[in-house]
């Protein structure tokens, strides 16, 4: 699987954006789909995640209530909807798949064999 992130951008606090996720090589199906965002300095961290096949979805607690996630069967496509946006969700925001991660496991970047190239969120105060 290739995942191709995009979406990022500048954008002042309380503004949206929504990031994108494109597979190409397989379909999304049986992937868990996990969104991480890695900030300067700091470690890769678990932001959201979204079951394709049953559509449950589970958010970090800091961007619980402003982000959602979701997924577009016929374009193979995953996104991220971030709103009411600030300064500290700014990082370069990556997507990444697994076929495999158990659910106890899906927070840790070392379970995902693929990942998209990361993409810049910017949120200015």
């Amino acid at each position: 699987v290739q995942l191709q992130a995009s979406g990022g951008g500048l954008v002042q606090a309380g503004g949206s954006l929504r990031l994108s996720c494109a597979a190409s090589g397989s379909t999304f199906r049986n992937y868990k789909i996990t969104w991480f965002r890695q900030a300067p300095g700091k470690e890769r961290d678990f932001v959201a995640t979204l079951n394709w096949n049953s559509g449950r979805t589970s958010f970090a607690d800091s961007v619980k209530g402003r982000f959602t996630i979701s997924k577009d069967n016929t374009k193979n496509m995953a996104y991220l909807q971030m709103s009411s946006l600030k300064p500290e969700d700014t990082a370069v925001y990556y997507c990444a798949a697994s076929s495999r991660v158990i659910a106890s496991a899906v927070t840790s970047p070392a379970q995902y064999a693929w990942w998209g190239q990361g993409t810049q969120v910017t949120v200015s105060s």
